[in-house]
């Protein structure tokens, strides 16, 4: 250094507290210290509701895409009161399965399914489709708001709902409470209340997919299927809808593909595990991830594969 350069400034680090000297972790006795623990044993600060209604079941169901059998004997039951989350790798079956349960698999050249499922007893293929997609409803991986303004995308699900035989005009005081009421169920009213004329485009992505659930929920569905609703936000939106799918489970039956473990346990209050398109292992969140009965499951909640 040049002798002439004058040293370096002092910098002071101010502290709250006086210096103390940390302990150490305890060790085994090989001086390793333990794992910390794992996140996914948490406790979740919510409970399980009392008020516990079977919606939806399905018996023996497979499914299939031409001569290739996807989802195979899978019978669950889908409850209003609770989160249901299928997890599993790619390619398990979990949105195919999600997708039969409004018959969206139908759209699929040469999908074909067996087994029985049901809406309320009804066997849902013996509904008129419209009106079992109206009760249940899908919300889907990307934020797919309609170019409209974010009134519109609200009051489109509502004026295509019948009321008395008829559909209803745009612009009534009903409708506009009816779709403040949606926008207040999905957590996004109080965000876009004074601008409900703004194209719905130009919402954040979080938003957007708060204004879809919006959307879905508009129609009073009595199941709502949501896959991966979360896969394309940021953490900030995604814990929001979480919470948010968390109240909705007292008025709807929810049904959540996930890839995430973390959110599962976050959210569901049953999980069912599938792999190969056989459902490996179901039960409540807190025995599947903390005490799976099924070596598959502990080795894809361990990490073995995913």
């Amino acid at each position: 250094m040049d002798p002439l350069t004058p040293p370096p400034p002092v910098r002071k680090i101010v502290l709250e507290r006086d210096p103390f000297v940390a302990t150490p972790p305890a060790t085994n006795g090989n001086g390793i210290a333990p794992a910390p623990p794992n996140p996914l044993q948490a406790t979740r600060a919510r409970q399980s509701l009392a008020d516990v209604r079977e919606r939806m079941r399905l018996e023996s169901v497979w499914l299939a895409y031409g001569e290739k059998w996807v989802v195979r004997d899978v019978s669950l039951p889908v409850r209003r009161g609770e989160v249901l989350a299928l997890i599993g790798a790619s390619g398990s079956g979990k949105t195919t399965l999600l997708r039969s349960l409004n018959r969206l698999t139908e759209v699929t050249a040469g999908a074909a399914r067996a087994g029985r499922i049901t809406l309320d007893g009804e066997e849902i293929h013996e509904l008129e489709v419209n009106d079992l997609r109206r009760r249940v409803s899908m919300v889907f991986q990307q934020p797919n708001p309609f170019p409209m303004s974010i009134y519109d995308n609200v009051a489109y699900a509502l004026a295509e709902r019948p009321t008395n035989g008829r559909r209803r005009r745009r612009r009534t005081p009903e409708l506009e409470q009816a779709a403040a009421e949606a926008l207040r169920r999905a957590g996004l009213y109080d965000e876009v209340a004074d601008d409900l004329g703004r194209p719905a485009l130009r919402l954040s992505g979080g938003q957007q997919q708060r204004l879809c659930i919006a959307r879905a929920l508009a129609a009073e569905p009595e199941v709502l299927l949501l896959d991966e609703p979360c896969s394309a936000l940021d953490p900030i939106s995604t814990a929001t809808i979480e919470q948010l799918i968390v109240g909705l489970r007292e008025s709807v039956a929810v049904v959540i593909v996930t890839h995430n473990l973390q959110q599962a346990l976050r959210v569901a209050d049953h999980v069912a595990f599938m792999h190969l398109g056989e459902l490996v292992e179901y039960g409540a969140s807190e025995q599947i991830f903390e005490r799976p009965a099924v070596q598959r499951t502990r080795d894809y909640i361990g990490g073995v594969f995913g």
